[in-house]
Protein backbone atom coordinates (compact mmCIF):
# COMPACT_ATOMS: atom_id res chain seq x y z
CA UNK A 1 0.00 0.00 0.00
CA UNK A 2 2.99 2.27 0.04
CA UNK A 3 4.62 4.30 -2.38
CA UNK A 4 7.84 2.86 -4.12
CA UNK A 5 9.77 6.55 -4.50
CA UNK A 6 12.55 5.45 -1.47
CA UNK A 7 13.92 2.12 -0.25
CA UNK A 8 11.46 1.91 3.05
CA UNK A 9 12.67 -1.10 4.75
CA UNK A 10 16.71 -0.94 4.17
CA UNK A 11 18.45 -2.45 7.08
CA UNK A 12 20.43 -0.52 9.52
CA UNK A 13 24.43 0.18 8.76
CA UNK A 14 26.89 -1.71 10.64
CA UNK A 15 28.18 1.31 11.95
CA UNK A 16 25.24 2.60 13.37
CA UNK A 17 24.28 -0.69 15.26
CA UNK A 18 28.17 -1.17 16.61
CA UNK A 19 27.74 2.89 17.88
CA UNK A 20 24.26 1.82 19.90
CA UNK A 21 25.72 -1.13 21.16
CA UNK A 22 28.82 0.62 22.53
CA UNK A 23 27.38 3.96 23.29
CA UNK A 24 28.59 7.61 23.55
CA UNK A 25 30.71 7.14 27.06
CA UNK A 26 34.25 8.13 26.72
CA UNK A 27 33.98 8.23 22.82
CA UNK A 28 35.58 10.89 20.99
CA UNK A 29 32.71 12.34 18.75
CA UNK A 30 34.69 13.72 15.16
CA UNK A 31 31.25 13.92 13.60
CA UNK A 32 30.02 16.97 15.11
CA UNK A 33 28.60 18.77 12.94
CA UNK A 34 25.35 20.69 15.03
CA UNK A 35 26.60 24.34 15.86
CA UNK A 36 24.22 24.04 18.70
CA UNK A 37 25.96 21.31 20.73
CA UNK A 38 29.58 22.17 19.37
CA UNK A 39 30.05 24.89 22.13
CA UNK A 40 29.73 28.27 20.49
CA UNK A 41 27.95 31.52 21.99
CA UNK A 42 25.70 33.47 20.36
CA UNK A 43 23.96 37.19 21.97
CA UNK A 44 22.24 36.47 24.93
CA UNK A 45 19.24 38.34 22.95
CA UNK A 46 19.19 36.95 20.05
CA UNK A 47 16.26 34.81 19.84
CA UNK A 48 14.19 38.00 21.69
CA UNK A 49 13.87 39.29 17.65
CA UNK A 50 11.02 36.26 17.65
CA UNK A 51 9.07 37.68 20.56
CA UNK A 52 8.02 40.87 17.91
CA UNK A 53 4.08 41.43 18.32
CA UNK A 54 4.68 40.83 14.73
CA UNK A 55 4.92 37.39 14.35
CA UNK A 56 1.37 36.87 16.16
CA UNK A 57 -0.27 38.03 12.81
CA UNK A 58 -1.25 35.99 10.18
CA UNK A 59 -0.54 37.81 6.95
CA UNK A 60 1.32 35.35 4.43
CA UNK A 61 3.40 35.93 1.44
CA UNK A 62 4.14 32.87 -0.45
CA UNK A 63 7.73 34.38 -1.26
CA UNK A 64 8.34 35.38 2.58
CA UNK A 65 7.92 38.50 3.87
CA UNK A 66 9.70 42.02 2.32
CA UNK A 67 11.72 42.42 5.45
CA UNK A 68 12.73 39.29 5.61
CA UNK A 69 13.49 39.07 1.89
CA UNK A 70 15.16 42.79 1.80
CA UNK A 71 17.29 40.89 4.56
CA UNK A 72 18.17 37.61 2.81
CA UNK A 73 18.81 39.83 -0.58
CA UNK A 74 20.99 42.42 1.46
CA UNK A 75 23.08 39.23 2.50
CA UNK A 76 23.17 37.67 -1.20
CA UNK A 77 23.82 41.35 -2.90
CA UNK A 78 21.18 41.00 -5.01
CA UNK A 79 17.33 42.45 -5.75
CA UNK A 80 14.65 41.17 -3.18
CA UNK A 81 12.71 40.28 -5.98
CA UNK A 82 15.11 37.64 -6.51
CA UNK A 83 14.80 36.09 -3.69
CA UNK A 84 11.94 33.63 -2.19
CA UNK A 85 11.63 31.88 1.71
CA UNK A 86 11.74 28.53 2.85
CA UNK A 87 11.43 26.72 5.36
CA UNK A 88 15.09 24.67 4.85
CA UNK A 89 17.33 24.06 2.10
CA UNK A 90 15.99 20.26 1.83
CA UNK A 91 12.34 22.09 0.99
CA UNK A 92 14.25 24.47 -1.46
CA UNK A 93 15.68 21.01 -3.32
CA UNK A 94 12.15 20.17 -3.14
CA UNK A 95 10.36 23.13 -4.46
CA UNK A 96 13.36 23.25 -7.45
CA UNK A 97 12.55 19.61 -8.20
CA UNK A 98 8.93 20.11 -8.42
CA UNK A 99 9.40 23.33 -10.78
CA UNK A 100 11.88 21.41 -13.26
CA UNK A 101 11.56 17.73 -13.43
CA UNK A 102 8.92 15.34 -13.97
CA UNK A 103 8.62 11.88 -12.57
CA UNK A 104 11.45 9.84 -14.11
CA UNK A 105 13.75 12.70 -15.27
CA UNK A 106 17.15 13.31 -13.76
CA UNK A 107 18.97 15.76 -11.63
CA UNK A 108 23.20 15.45 -11.88
CA UNK A 109 24.84 16.10 -8.85
CA UNK A 110 28.39 15.52 -7.83
CA UNK A 111 30.33 12.92 -6.34
CA UNK A 112 31.51 12.77 -3.54
CA UNK A 113 29.17 14.71 -2.30
CA UNK A 114 26.29 15.04 0.73
CA UNK A 115 24.11 11.30 0.37
CA UNK A 116 20.66 13.40 1.20
CA UNK A 117 20.25 14.28 -2.76
CA UNK A 118 19.01 10.82 -3.25
CA UNK A 119 16.37 11.11 -1.02
CA UNK A 120 15.12 14.09 -1.43
CA UNK A 121 15.07 13.71 -5.42
CA UNK A 122 13.18 10.20 -4.54
CA UNK A 123 10.92 11.84 -2.67
CA UNK A 124 9.53 13.70 -5.58
CA UNK A 125 9.95 11.24 -8.13
CA UNK A 126 13.25 12.34 -9.56
CA UNK A 127 16.61 10.24 -10.63
CA UNK A 128 19.59 11.43 -9.36
CA UNK A 129 22.83 11.10 -11.89
CA UNK A 130 25.95 11.61 -9.76
CA UNK A 131 28.78 13.22 -11.61
CA UNK A 132 32.53 13.11 -10.55
CA UNK A 133 34.33 15.24 -9.22
CA UNK A 134 38.37 14.57 -9.17
CA UNK A 135 41.34 15.29 -6.75
CA UNK A 136 45.01 17.15 -8.38
CA UNK A 137 46.42 18.96 -5.16
CA UNK A 138 42.46 20.14 -4.90
CA UNK A 139 39.15 19.46 -6.82
CA UNK A 140 37.76 19.95 -9.52
CA UNK A 141 34.38 19.12 -11.59
CA UNK A 142 35.33 16.22 -14.30
CA UNK A 143 33.39 18.35 -16.90
CA UNK A 144 33.89 15.64 -19.82
CA UNK A 145 32.87 13.09 -17.69
CA UNK A 146 29.59 15.48 -16.68
CA UNK A 147 28.81 16.21 -20.27
CA UNK A 148 28.44 12.49 -21.25
CA UNK A 149 25.87 11.93 -18.35
CA UNK A 150 23.67 14.32 -20.40
CA UNK A 151 20.77 12.64 -21.65
CA UNK A 152 16.99 14.04 -22.65
CA UNK A 153 16.24 13.07 -19.10
CA UNK A 154 18.13 15.60 -17.88
CA UNK A 155 16.72 18.37 -16.13
CA UNK A 156 19.64 20.82 -13.78
CA UNK A 157 22.86 20.27 -12.77
CA UNK A 158 23.35 20.31 -8.74
CA UNK A 159 26.64 21.96 -7.57
CA UNK A 160 27.38 22.55 -3.91
CA UNK A 161 29.40 25.57 -3.38
CA UNK A 162 31.91 24.65 -1.62
CA UNK A 163 31.28 21.36 -1.73
CA UNK A 164 30.54 18.81 1.13
CA UNK A 165 33.04 16.80 2.25
CA UNK A 166 35.58 18.18 0.13
CA UNK A 167 35.91 21.73 0.69
CA UNK A 168 36.21 22.74 -2.79
CA UNK A 169 34.39 26.25 -4.37
CA UNK A 170 32.87 26.21 -7.35
CA UNK A 171 35.60 28.15 -9.60
CA UNK A 172 34.96 30.79 -12.59
CA UNK A 173 36.53 28.51 -15.33
CA UNK A 174 33.68 25.97 -14.05
CA UNK A 175 30.83 28.26 -14.06
CA UNK A 176 31.79 29.73 -17.91
CA UNK A 177 31.63 25.70 -18.57
CA UNK A 178 28.63 24.82 -16.46
CA UNK A 179 27.03 27.81 -18.51
CA UNK A 180 27.58 26.50 -21.34
CA UNK A 181 26.26 22.74 -20.64
CA UNK A 182 23.15 24.52 -18.94
CA UNK A 183 22.54 26.79 -22.18
CA UNK A 184 23.17 23.65 -25.10
CA UNK A 185 20.99 20.91 -23.24
CA UNK A 186 18.36 23.11 -21.80
CA UNK A 187 19.24 22.80 -17.95
CA UNK A 188 19.10 24.84 -14.80
CA UNK A 189 21.99 24.99 -12.69
CA UNK A 190 21.43 24.96 -8.97
CA UNK A 191 23.79 25.95 -6.15
CA UNK A 192 23.97 25.08 -2.56
CA UNK A 193 25.66 27.50 -0.86
CA UNK A 194 25.02 26.89 2.72
CA UNK A 195 28.64 26.73 3.35
CA UNK A 196 29.46 29.96 1.65
CA UNK A 197 30.60 32.42 4.47
CA UNK A 198 33.23 29.28 5.58
CA UNK A 199 36.42 29.92 3.30
CA UNK A 200 39.20 28.94 5.58
CA UNK A 201 41.26 30.99 3.93
CA UNK A 202 41.38 34.15 2.23
CA UNK A 203 39.12 33.78 -1.11
CA UNK A 204 40.63 33.27 -4.16
CA UNK A 205 39.72 35.59 -7.37
CA UNK A 206 38.42 32.68 -9.33
CA UNK A 207 35.97 31.13 -6.49
CA UNK A 208 32.43 32.04 -7.14
CA UNK A 209 30.68 33.12 -4.10
CA UNK A 210 26.85 33.26 -5.51
CA UNK A 211 26.06 31.37 -8.79
CA UNK A 212 22.92 32.98 -9.15
CA UNK A 213 24.78 36.49 -9.27
CA UNK A 214 27.27 35.29 -11.25
CA UNK A 215 26.00 33.40 -13.69
CA UNK A 216 24.72 35.60 -16.95
CA UNK A 217 23.54 33.28 -19.39
CA UNK A 218 21.99 30.09 -17.60
CA UNK A 219 18.89 30.24 -15.46
CA UNK A 220 20.61 29.53 -11.60
CA UNK A 221 19.16 28.90 -8.57
CA UNK A 222 21.64 29.66 -5.52
CA UNK A 223 20.06 27.94 -1.93
CA UNK A 224 21.37 29.09 1.61
CA UNK A 225 19.78 29.10 5.23
CA UNK A 226 20.08 30.11 8.96
CA UNK A 227 21.29 26.59 9.50
CA UNK A 228 24.97 26.97 8.28
CA UNK A 229 24.99 30.93 8.28
CA UNK A 230 23.77 31.71 11.35
CA UNK A 231 24.52 28.40 13.23
CA UNK A 232 20.81 27.99 13.97
CA UNK A 233 19.35 24.98 12.24
CA UNK A 234 16.33 24.73 15.18
CA UNK A 235 15.26 28.12 13.48
CA UNK A 236 14.44 26.38 9.97
CA UNK A 237 14.38 28.99 7.52
CA UNK A 238 15.84 29.02 4.08
CA UNK A 239 16.00 30.75 0.98
CA UNK A 240 16.00 30.54 -2.99
CA UNK A 241 17.84 33.47 -4.91
CA UNK A 242 17.38 33.14 -9.08
CA UNK A 243 18.47 35.13 -11.87
CA UNK A 244 14.94 33.65 -13.84
CA UNK A 245 11.76 35.88 -12.92
CA UNK A 246 9.45 33.46 -14.92
CA UNK A 247 11.02 30.64 -12.52
CA UNK A 248 10.09 32.72 -9.24
CA UNK A 249 6.98 33.28 -10.42
CA UNK A 250 6.12 29.56 -10.84
CA UNK A 251 8.00 28.89 -7.70
CA UNK A 252 5.69 31.51 -5.99
CA UNK A 253 2.77 28.95 -6.62
CA UNK A 254 4.36 25.76 -5.44
CA UNK A 255 5.06 28.09 -2.15
CA UNK A 256 1.75 29.16 -2.10
CA UNK A 257 0.56 25.90 -1.69
CA UNK A 258 2.57 24.61 1.48
CA UNK A 259 3.15 28.60 3.35
CA UNK A 260 5.68 26.70 5.17
CA UNK A 261 7.46 29.06 6.59
CA UNK A 262 6.86 30.23 9.99
CA UNK A 263 5.73 34.26 10.58
CA UNK A 264 8.00 34.83 13.77
CA UNK A 265 11.05 33.42 12.19
CA UNK A 266 10.67 35.87 9.10
CA UNK A 267 9.94 38.44 11.06
CA UNK A 268 13.28 37.98 13.10
CA UNK A 269 15.57 37.34 10.34
CA UNK A 270 16.94 41.16 9.81
CA UNK A 271 18.26 40.60 13.36
CA UNK A 272 19.40 37.23 12.84
CA UNK A 273 21.43 37.35 10.03
CA UNK A 274 22.84 40.86 11.43
CA UNK A 275 24.04 38.85 14.47
CA UNK A 276 25.83 36.18 12.42
CA UNK A 277 29.35 37.81 12.12
CA UNK A 278 29.97 37.03 16.34
CA UNK A 279 28.99 33.35 15.88
CA UNK A 280 30.92 32.86 12.39
CA UNK A 281 33.91 34.11 14.12
CA UNK A 282 34.03 31.21 16.42
CA UNK A 283 32.91 29.02 13.93
CA UNK A 284 35.76 29.97 11.40
CA UNK A 285 38.57 30.37 14.37
CA UNK A 286 37.23 26.65 15.44
CA UNK A 287 37.34 25.42 11.41
CA UNK A 288 41.35 26.85 11.35
CA UNK A 289 42.71 25.60 14.36
CA UNK A 290 41.42 22.07 14.06
CA UNK A 291 42.32 21.86 10.32
CA UNK A 292 45.67 22.65 11.31
CA UNK A 293 46.23 19.98 13.87
CA UNK A 294 46.03 17.46 10.74
CA UNK A 295 49.35 16.31 9.34
CA UNK A 296 48.55 15.03 5.58
CA UNK A 297 44.67 16.25 5.16
CA UNK A 298 43.52 16.45 1.63
CA UNK A 299 42.74 20.41 -0.04
CA UNK A 300 40.38 22.10 1.69
CA UNK A 301 39.19 25.58 0.92
CA UNK A 302 35.81 26.37 2.78
CA UNK A 303 32.49 24.60 4.86
CA UNK A 304 33.00 21.94 8.27
CA UNK A 305 34.61 19.37 6.86
CA UNK A 306 37.94 17.36 5.97
CA UNK A 307 38.49 14.40 4.62
CA UNK A 308 41.60 11.95 5.41
CA UNK A 309 43.19 9.59 3.47
CA UNK A 310 43.79 6.18 4.91
CA UNK A 311 46.19 2.94 3.90
CA UNK A 312 43.74 0.84 1.77
CA UNK A 313 44.70 -1.98 3.65
CA UNK A 314 41.07 -1.71 5.41
CA UNK A 315 37.93 -0.77 3.68
CA UNK A 316 36.49 2.73 4.89
CA UNK A 317 33.76 0.38 7.00
CA UNK A 318 36.95 -1.47 8.41
CA UNK A 319 38.72 1.99 9.73
CA UNK A 320 35.36 3.78 10.93
CA UNK A 321 34.75 0.39 13.36
CA UNK A 322 38.37 -0.16 14.36
CA UNK A 323 38.48 3.37 15.32
CA UNK A 324 35.41 3.05 17.08
CA UNK A 325 36.28 -0.42 18.93
CA UNK A 326 39.78 -0.18 19.80
CA UNK A 327 40.62 3.84 20.01
CA UNK A 328 37.34 4.73 21.09
CA UNK A 329 36.73 7.53 18.22
CA UNK A 330 33.92 8.47 15.69
CA UNK A 331 34.91 9.23 12.41
CA UNK A 332 32.91 8.82 9.13
CA UNK A 333 33.52 6.77 6.45
CA UNK A 334 34.52 7.81 2.76
CA UNK A 335 31.61 5.64 1.51
CA UNK A 336 29.00 7.76 3.36
CA UNK A 337 29.87 10.48 0.54
CA UNK A 338 30.13 8.10 -2.18
CA UNK A 339 33.81 8.39 -2.85
CA UNK A 340 34.65 6.56 -5.71
CA UNK A 341 38.16 4.56 -5.00
CA UNK A 342 40.39 4.40 -2.44
CA UNK A 343 40.41 5.03 1.27
CA UNK A 344 38.73 7.75 3.34
CA UNK A 345 37.54 9.16 6.63
CA UNK A 346 35.68 12.26 7.05
CA UNK A 347 36.00 14.56 10.07
CA UNK A 348 33.97 17.54 11.33
CA UNK A 349 36.36 20.13 11.75
CA UNK A 350 33.43 21.58 13.92
CA UNK A 351 34.16 19.37 16.75
CA UNK A 352 35.51 21.08 20.17
CA UNK A 353 39.04 21.58 19.76
CA UNK A 354 40.54 19.31 22.89
CA UNK A 355 38.31 16.30 20.92
CA UNK A 356 39.66 16.93 18.00
CA UNK A 357 43.16 17.00 18.55
CA UNK A 358 42.89 13.52 21.18
CA UNK A 359 40.90 12.08 18.22
CA UNK A 360 42.86 12.70 15.36
CA UNK A 361 46.53 11.68 17.35
CA UNK A 362 44.29 8.31 18.17
CA UNK A 363 43.81 8.18 14.12
CA UNK A 364 47.59 8.73 13.52
CA UNK A 365 48.63 6.06 16.04
CA UNK A 366 45.81 3.48 14.27
CA UNK A 367 47.45 4.30 10.98
CA UNK A 368 51.20 3.86 12.33
CA UNK A 369 50.40 0.75 14.24
CA UNK A 370 48.85 -0.91 11.09
CA UNK A 371 51.86 0.11 8.85
CA UNK A 372 54.54 -1.21 11.12
CA UNK A 373 52.14 -4.44 11.92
Amino acid sequence: MFSRRLGWNQPRNVIAERLEARGKRGLLDLTESNPTRAGFTWPSDLLFALADERGMRYEPDPRGLMSARESVAKYQRVGADRVLLTASTSEAYGYLFKLLADPGDEVLAPRPSYPLFDFLAGLESVRIVQYPLFYDHGWSIDLAALEALITPRSRAIVVVNPNNPTGSFLKTSELEALERLCVEHDLALISDEVFADFALRNPAPEWVRCVAQSATRATAFSLGGLSKACGLPQLKLGWIVTNCAPALDRLELIADTYLSVSTPVQVALPKLLAGRHGVQEQMLARLSANFSKLSDPLVVEGGWTAVMRVPMLKSDEEWVLDLLDEHDVLVQPGFFYDFPSGAHIVVSLLTPEPIFEDGVRRVEQAIKLLLQS
